[in-house]
């Protein structure tokens, strides 16, 4: 399969797993990483030895080094919450740098060349300051940002370049790891155009193992408080491969060892419905926003699309059935939809030759304004107003200006604040920057300020704000807001990250089963830990001797052993 002559990749950066691909003349592909796997868990961690871990291996470690290890950061994109790896403290893009590193070097090790560029995949629904954090992340990991695209967009591109002379309306369902996002696009002459966007930056398939993990705990006979670190993030994995087991099967049972005891839990479909209840609810409110903001019925819709991982579950499949009264559709997996969609904007953006009668539009998630008073007497305000600049939903790239004035004759200066969201008073949505704008010139000069709002296709917002007496643009710059860094910031966090020890790529396979026979280990009891305790010891001695040959041999044979023990875990 043939690149284009000018490579960019298509990234989906998940809550739960990322995956990188990129468009050929046949399509878009996706890459395996060093394990020979697509999907890369977004799991960080550190090694005994201080070797730096990413993916599958960081994953299986989260059982048995939780202290050690970090997954579901992406939740944390775009505040200033750090997590902990022993003694290190993180930020989560920091965090994700990391995933998104691997994925550069899977990617270059697959094309045979350097990758600098992406496209990269985010929730509709993330904020500026979410967008900004994910661009720093790439930057983190050398990767130069070409687009932001969102989820949902990217889902229907790559559905959309199935059929691309036809004529449909889509209606994409995203339920992620972490995040939910609905939009609603069409597909006319080669064109795809959003329609609408919705959803819920914190509302996800996690959220599911979480309720499910409680319920198994309640089973136990412990609550949340009382359980370790350790017993906690396992538990939390039964939780999620018992959930996985119910997209299957009408009920899912498990042994799990607690306090060296083995103890039976189980869940039926009916119940894990029934506690989950109030997540499923969550889900309707975005799905009905996108539909009226489109200006459409259910009947309009031609195709009901699911993307992400957790729109396998037998309750999400079936609560969209209902709303729709007709099954969606899953003809390409659900968690390699976005990261194939990525890769074809990837593509358009590279002006690839097979995408030549391909033309992508988007729009604003988010209504942008700033805040403004309201007289409510002689020389009195009413202030934490909302006036909206880009209602949500616009067609972008926007431009939109209008005229401002300051609420007193001799005021100085206005200090703008910037706000994104819906609702009318400012304390209720997202401050995302402000802007000083000076008012010189005397009494009597016209202190009127035109104001002027620029959205691209990224999800980057430009304020421009030109006073008439002085005719001196100000334009935004955001500084100390949650989430965002500035720039010194920045290099100094560049320059730690490119010290950090990185695990050669080609040893990857041998650390994450390495990392799994210890989870084995952990949640066995018995001769079969016994048996596990002597296959980690011959196989840190085959290790030890360094023969490549004799290594590979021995990682095949236990991993045959030690995939039916865990095929053993949830039945």
């Amino acid at each position: 399969m043939t690149p284009p002559s000018k490579t960019l990749i298509g990234i989906d950066l998940g809550t739960t797993n990322s995956l990188v691909a990129v468009f050929t003349d046949e399509g878009p592909e996706l890459i395996p990483n060093s394990l020979g796997e697509v999907l890369t868990p977004s799991a960080v961690g550190y090694a005994e030895d201080g070797t730096l871990l990413v993916g599958r291996a960081a994953k299986d470690r989260l059982l048995t080094h939780p202290q050690l290890t970090a997954a579901r950061f992406k939740r944390y994109m775009g505040t200033e919450h750090e997590l902990k790896l022993g003694k290190k403290s993180f930020r989560a893009e920091e965090l994700s740098s990391f995933v998104l590193r691997a994925l550069r070097a899977d990617a270059e090790a697959h094309l045979g060349h350097a990758v600098d560029e992406a496209v990269i995949s985010v929730p509709a629904y993330f904020n500026d300051i979410q967008r900004k954090a994910t661009i720093t992340a790439a930057e983190f990991a050398g990767l130069k940002v070409n687009r932001l695209i969102n989820e949902p967009t990217a889902a229907a591109l790559a559905y959309g370049l199935q059929d691309r002379q036809g004529e449909s309306t889509f209606l994409v369902v995203d339920l992620g790891g972490g995040t939910f996002d609905v939009s609603i696009l069409e597909m006319f002459s080669g064109v795809m155009e959003v329609r609408a966007s919705a959803g819920d930056a914190f509302l996800g398939g996690e959220d599911f193992t979480d309720t499910l993990a409680l319920e198994l705990g309640r089973q136990l006979g412990v609550k949340p408080e009382d359980v370790s670190r350790e017993d906690g993030a396992r538990l939390r994995a039964l939780a999620e491969r018992m959930k996985v087991a119910l997209t299957e099967a009408p009920e899912a049972k498990a042994e799990f060892a607690l306090k060296g005891e083995a103890r039976s839990v189980s869940i039926t479909r009916e119940k894990f419905d029934e506690i989950t209840d109030p997540i499923l609810k969550r889900l309707r409110l975005p799905i009905q926003r996108a539909i009226s903001d489109a200006s459409l019925r259910a009947d309009d819709l031609h195709r009901i699309i699911t993307v992400g991982g957790a729109t396998r579950m037998h309750a999400v499949r079936q609560l969209v059935t209902r709303l729709f009264k007709r099954f969606p559709e899953y003809s390409i997996d659900p968690d390699h939809v976005v990261a194939l969609g990525a890769a074809v904007q990837a593509g358009l953006a590279a002006r690839h030759k097979a995408l030549d009668d391909v033309v992508m539009t988007d729009v604003c998630p988010f209504t942008l304004g700033f805040e403004t008073s309201i007289p409510v007497g002689e020389g009195k305000f009413e202030h934490g107003h909302f006036s909206p600049m880009i209602e949500r939903n616009t067609v972008v790239p926007v431009s939109k200006s209008d005229i401002i004035s300051p609420l007193h004759p001799n005021q100085a200066e206005i200090s703008l604040r910037i706000y994104q969201g819906e609702s009318p008073y400012v304390k209720d949505n997202i401050l995302i920057g402000t802007l000083h704008v000076p008012l010189r010139g005397g009494a009597k000069d016209d202190k009127s300020v035109d104001l002027r709002y620029t959205y691209d296709t990224s999800g980057v917002l430009e304020v421009e704000a030109r006073p008439l007496a002085t005719n001196k643009t100000e334009r935004l710059v955001i500084e100390g807001n949650p989430g965002s860094l500035p720039r010194a910031e920045i290099e100094k966090r560049l320059k730690a990250l490119a010290a950090i020890k990185i695990h050669p790529r080609e040893q990857q396979e041998n650390a994450a089963l390495i990392a799994r026979m210890k989870a084995a280990y952990e949640n066995s009891l018995g001769d079969r830990r016994q048996s596990i305790g002597r296959l980690i010891a011959e196989f840190e001695g085959v290790l030890a001797r360094q023969d490549a040959r004799e290594i590979n041999e021995a990682r095949r044979q236990i991993e045959q052993i030690i995939g039916n023990y865990e095929g053993g875990d949830v039945f």
